[in-house]
């Protein structure tokens, strides 16, 4: 509540000084600080802030400390600080910073963010054309390939309490694509998934954890190239909504990070400087959309 901040700044004044004893500021630079507090006055952790010029570029950006305390310094001029925090509405406001000086905004009060509506208890299925099941590995120690599978199918059950729901997500192996056909045969090769032996990933979850406000974690056993392994999805719940023919649509954003080995992905060489040629870990992002079954 960006209100409460000018009411801070009233009370306590805007410091123009050099900055905390011994923290030097630049030439032609500023300091801006504030602390961001929950509606009950405890420090909000790891809240994300990001500064942002008048044209609207990002000029820094990070989290808060375990205190709640934002700190940044920046060149001299008007810029717009933006706060969010997982299960709180964003806030936003001014922010003047002079040559020399300390902003102090005091204290930024986040107000609780009302979670969104969950889809109605009943069977559910993934919708194929609005869903997509993604993939990052690293590649010769800095870049990333991106890729993605395909064809997949899906079911959730939705209970009249959303912690006792379950879902079953079945991915057809081959469709794997990198866009770059050799690449891709490899990996359904038996150096990788081995398609022939192992033609599907198989993920089963009657797990939902809600974790507040739009954030849920939902844990289940993924079965990948023979091997089972517990795994659990950080999940952002963003809503429902309708389609262009009215049905009704809710979606969901999940990430987990899966380690190779754990799956007896172990296919590896390495490159004359000592470098892996792929990474010991893959991180999966899913942008899924639910519809209700039939």
């Amino acid at each position: 509540m960006f209100g409460r901040w000018l009411g801070s700044r009233a009370k306590s004044g805007t410091q123009q000084s050099s900055g905390p004893v011994g923290f030097p500021v630049p030439q032609g630079a500023g300091m801006l600080s504030c602390r961001v507090l929950d509606p009950v006055a405890e420090p909000v952790r790891r809240a994300d802030f990001v500064v942002t010029d008048s044209s609207g570029r990002k000029v820094v950006g990070g989290e808060t400390d375990p205190f709640g305390n934002v700190v940044a310094m920046v060149p001299a001029g008007e810029y717009r600080l933006a706060v969010t925090a997982e299960g709180f509405t964003p806030s936003h406001g001014s922010v003047p910073v002079t040559e020399g000086g300390h902003t102090s905004l005091g204290d930024v009060v986040l107000r609780v963010a009302q979670p969104p509506q969950l889809p109605d208890p009943g069977e559910w299925e993934i919708e194929p054309a609005h869903t997509q099941i993604g993939f990052t590995a690293r590649h010769i120690g800095m870049a990333r390939i991106h890729g993605r599978f395909n064809t997949f199918a899906g079911a959730v059950r939705i209970a009249d309490r959303m912690e006792n729901s379950a879902m079953h997500v079945v991915i057809d192996a081959s469709s794997i694509d990198t866009n770059v056909r050799m690449r891709d045969d490899h990996l359904r090769s038996g150096d990788f998934l081995d398609v022939e032996r192992y033609p599907t990933l198989e993920f089963y979850s009657e797990r939902f954890v809600h974790r507040g406000g739009a954030g849920w974690g939902v844990t289940g056993a993924l079965t990948l190239h023979g091997v089972s392994r517990t795994v659990t999805l950080d999940t952002r719940y963003l809503g429902l909504g309708n389609g262009t023919e009215g049905e009704t649509r809710a979606a969901c954003r999940a990430t987990t990070e899966l380690h190779r080995e754990d799956f007896t992905l172990t296919w590896q060489t390495m490159l004359a400087r000592g470098i892996a040629v792929v990474g010991p870990s893959i991180k999966i992002e899913m942008d899924i959309q639910i519809v209700p079954k039939g």
